[in-house]
């Protein structure tokens, strides 16, 4: 019984930082909805250099879902203790992503996330220009939601 009082509990709080996420970007700058939408880009980008499409995360084996939210978590951190906000919140986007497909209770945040960044304006593509080429990867893709997400399909 404590055991799943305890994992409920962390299931809410998952639920809870996907929710927030989505509501720092409805009600938050257009500045900061660019730069989420600018670094999560760019991380699909890094990802898929490196084999890994997150666009079509929802189609991975749970195990590696898993490995990928794991390495992902030790990742923002990382980030986080170097003070690169602006990166580890666009990584944070790909995070609550796979936590959702793990959770389907996190979906609907996961969604509003992923409807906002998709509508940013021309500043986000022009900062993922830059950061594209900075880290000398290929140029930038069209946005896309990725699959499973897209509440018009």
């Amino acid at each position: 019984m404590f055991k799943n009082w305890q994992k409920e509990k962390a299931t809410t709080a998952l639920v809870d930082a996907a929710e927030d996420l989505a509501e720092k970007l409805e009600t938050g700058k257009p500045h900061v909805r660019d730069s989420h939408a600018a670094y999560a880009q760019f991380w699909g980008a890094a990802f898929l250099v490196k084999g890994q499409e997150l666009d079509s995360i929802s189609q991975w084996k749970p195990a590696a879902v898993a490995r990928f939210i794991k390495a992902t978590e030790a990742q923002i951190a990382a980030l986080r203790k170097q003070r690169e906000y602006d990166s580890s919140d666009g990584l944070a986007v790909w995070l609550h992503t796979a936590r959702a497909i793990t959770e389907p209770r996190l979906a609907p945040a996961v969604q509003d996330i992923w409807r906002l960044l998709v509508g940013v304006g021309p500043n986000a593509d022009a900062m993922v220009d830059d950061l594209l080429h900075d880290a000398d990867l290929p140029p930038r893709q069209p946005r896309r939601i990725p699959q499973g997400f897209d509440t018009e399909g």
